[in-house]
């Protein structure tokens, strides 16, 4: 979840040369942001988990053009045959056309926003599916964690190059689903990821599936076994790989991580309810939630990013300088009461944790109201705390690395620089 500054900061937010290769650059938010453009509601219900109403609406999205659409039709037909050898015949589909489908909370605040491909089989034209675009990240924001996640743990030490190419298991946990594009994403880009989603609310869970094309054998029941014993055709189709390595349970966070024996790599925690509040008892410094995660993270290189919202004054003063451009989005007394809790009981009030170096910082999100937090274990070595530059140039560093192994549409840097601060 995210807030929108009020300003318009297209011209201010980076000099890094826009790549609009990417579908999900924030160039195409008009598309799907306003009131505009064509759209309609796709499925609206009444949330009983604190979220409200919950609806999911359809834009439609310029791109890929139709040019495009035969090579992932060639693609789809390749896949079926794979899956089904012999009966190539019955393969041969057809691309109905791309739309955004953005998940919103009480009418108003926009929750996830996703790509979504619909196509169907020539030989049955009722198997209409949908199919989310794992490789569009549409909230800059989930670009902020993503790049801020990996750049850090590839810091601590761990092999980010394995995992990506399958030869090594990175355990992965999303706290707060949405439309589940950052699980997707990082299920799809590394090979060997193994990512545990847990949401709250079983609305939100059916509207991802149901409306914005999240894989349906990711759903797992709280027996810990697949609410499908297997995936269906067009299921393997569009995700024999990946489905596989998705894990997607209803429960509570608090309770689900107090109860988990598994040990995370990294941890992404993204969690708003329909007031648009990140609940007290995920960032309570006393509480269970925090004191479990703690024992929950790899003591080696452990690595949690939050998403949070600005509590800044700034933004809502009257003010029109680019002279303290560099001060958009400064910390307020809620942020860096969460960032604290954080780093305190995570790593540690000092800057060690059972004899590894930890450390904390946070960075700003272009474009909207948000912070990428970051808390990990295992940066430094040896006994040697690094200082700020030190750790920055770091990040730089493997930003650079991040984006050519997982061959990103999009720059990392931008999300590494931005109001980069230490939490002390």
């Amino acid at each position: 979840m995210w807030k929108r500054s009020r300003w318009n900061f297209r011209w201010f937010s980076t000099a890094i040369r826009r790549r609009l290769e990417d579908e999900g650059d924030w160039f195409y938010s008009s598309e799907w942001w306003g009131t505009d453009s064509d759209h309609h509601t796709v499925l609206r219900s009444t949330s009983d988990k604190g979220n409200g109403v919950v609806s999911v609406v359809a834009y439609p999205s310029s791109r890929p053009d139709s040019v495009h659409w035969p090579k992932t039709e060639k693609w789809l037909q390749q896949r079926y045959s794979e899956i089904h050898p012999g009966y190539e015949h019955k393969g041969h589909y057809r691309i109905l056309g791309y739309q955004w489908r953005v998940l919103r909370f009480n009418d108003i605040t926009r929750q996830s926003a996703v790509k979504i491909m619909a196509a169907y089989r020539k030989s049955d034209p009722d198997s209409v599916c949908f199919m989310q675009q794992p490789h569009c990240l549409a909230v800059p924001y989930l670009k902020s964690m993503v790049s801020v996640g990996l750049a850090t743990i590839a810091s601590c030490h761990y092999d980010l190059m394995n995992a990506v190419h399958g030869k090594k298991t990175m355990h992965v946990l999303c706290v707060g689903h949405g439309g589940g594009s950052l699980p997707l994403f990082l299920a799809s880009k590394i090979q060997g990821a193994i990512v545990h989603i847990v949401e709250i609310d079983p609305l939100v869970i059916s509207a991802s599936i149901q409306a914005m094309g999240f894989p349906a054998f990711s759903l797992m029941k709280s027996s810990s076994e697949r609410a499908l014993s297997q995936p269906d055709t067009i299921d393997e189709v569009l995700w024999k790989g990946v489905h596989e390595r998705l894990f997607l349970y209803e429960a509570d966070a608090e309770k689900f991580i107090l109860n988990t024996t598994n040990i995370y790599d990294l941890v992404f925690i993204d969690a708003y309810d329909g007031e648009d509040i990140f609940p007290h008892k995920l960032w309570d410094p006393h509480g269970q939630f925090l004191e479990a995660l703690k024992t929950r993270l790899h003591p080696e290189h452990g690595t949690v990013v939050v998403n949070l919202h600005s509590d800044s004054d700034v933004l809502n003063s009257d003010w029109n300088a680019p002279s303290i451009l560099h001060e958009l989005l400064p910390i307020g007394k809620y942020v860096s009461g969460v960032c604290q809790a954080y780093k305190d009981v995570l790593v540690g009030s000092g800057s060690a944790c059972n004899g590894k170096e930890g450390l904390g910082f946070s960075v700003s999100v272009p474009w909207l109201c948000n912070a990428s937090l970051v808390v990990c274990r295992g940066f430094g070595r040896g006994g040697v705390i690094p200082d700020r530059d030190l750790v920055l140039n770091t990040l730089i560093s493997k930003s650079l690395e991040v984006e050519s192994v997982l061959n990103l549409p999009f720059s990392c840097l931008q999300y590494i620089k931005r109001e980069f601060i230490f939490v002390d």
